[in-house]
C-alpha cells in the first residue's frame, strides 16, 4: 500500500516535471524567436538608416546627430502633448463628420434660394441696374459727381418739398389742366378781349399768385445769397 503511494507521488511530480520542461521548451523557444526578431529588425533599421544616410549624402543634406538626438528627447517630453494633439484631431474629425450634413443641407437651402430669386428677376434686376450705374458714371464726369455731393442736401430738400401731398395734388391738377387744352385750338385772343378777360375773378386771383410768386422767388433767392 506505502509503495503504491510512493510511486503514484513519483509519478505525479515526473508529470509536473513535465510540464515544467515544456513550458522551459517554450519560453527558449520564444525567447530565441525574439531574439531572431530583434536581430532581423536590427539589420533592416541599419539597412535603412544606412539608405537614408546615402540618400541625403546625394542629395546634399548634412545631417547633425546631436540635433537629432535633441529631437528625438523633446518628442519623448511632449509625448502628452502629441497625445492631445492626436486627440484634437480626432474630435475635429468627428465634428466635420457631425457637419457635413448641416453643410450639405445649407449648401442645398442656398441654392433652392438663389433659383427662387433668379425666378422673380431679381438677378435680372440687378443687372440691368448695373447698365443704369454704368450709363450714369460713363455720362457724368468727376466735377459733375463733385457737384452733386456739394449740392445733395439741397437736392434732397427739394425732392423732400415736390413729394409733400399739397405740392403733389397741384403739380397733378396742373398736368390735368394741361392735358385737357388743345394745343392745336387754342383760342386766339385780342388785346382788347385779353384785358376784359384780365377784369375777370379768375384773372385777377391768377395775376396775385403769379405777383406773390414771383416776390416770394425774389425774397428766397436773396436768402440764399446771403448763406453764401
Amino acid at each position: 500500500m506505502d509503495n503504491n503511494n510512493i510511486q503514484e507521488q513519483i509519478n505525479d511530480i515526473n508529470r509536473k516535471l513535465d510540464i515544467v520542461l515544456d513550458e522551459i521548451v517554450a519560453q527558449k523557444e520564444t525567447r530565441q524567436s525574439i531574439e531572431d526578431l530583434t536581430a532581423d529588425l536590427t539589420i533592416i533599421s541599419k539597412d535603412v538608416f544606412a539608405s537614408t544616410v546615402t540618400e541625403l549624402d546625394n542629395a546634399g543634406v548634412e545631417v547633425d546627430g546631436e540635433g537629432v538626438k535633441l529631437l528625438v528627447l523633446k518628442l519623448f517630453r511632449h509625448i502628452d502633448t502629441l497625445t492631445d494633439l492626436f486627440d484634437m484631431l480626432e474630435s475635429g474629425k468627428d465634428l466635420l463628420a457631425d457637419l457635413t450634413p448641416i453643410i450639405q443641407q445649407v449648401g442645398l437651402d442656398s441654392i433652392h434660394t438663389m433659383n427662387g430669386l433668379e425666378q422673380k428677376g431679381y438677378f435680372d434686376f440687378i443687372r440691368q441696374s448695373m447698365k443704369i450705374v454704368d450709363n450714369i458714371i460713363t455720362h457724368f464726369s468727376s466735377e459733375d459727381v463733385q457737384l452733386l455731393a456739394d449740392n445733395i442736401v439741397t437736392i434732397l430738400e427739394t425732392v423732400k418739398n415736390l413729394t409733400q401731398p399739397d405740392m403733389l395734388k397741384a403739380i397733378n391738377s396742373a398736368l390735368i389742366v394741361y392735358k385737357s387744352i388743345d394745343l392745336e385750338n387754342v383760342e386766339e385772343y385780342s388785346i382788347f378781349k385779353a384785358l376784359r378777360e384780365m377784369n375777370s375773378k379768375e384773372m385777377k386771383k391768377g395775376i396775385g399768385f403769379m405777383i406773390t410768386f414771383l416776390k416770394n422767388i425774389s425774397k428766397e433767392t436773396k436768402i440764399a445769397q446771403n448763406q453764401i
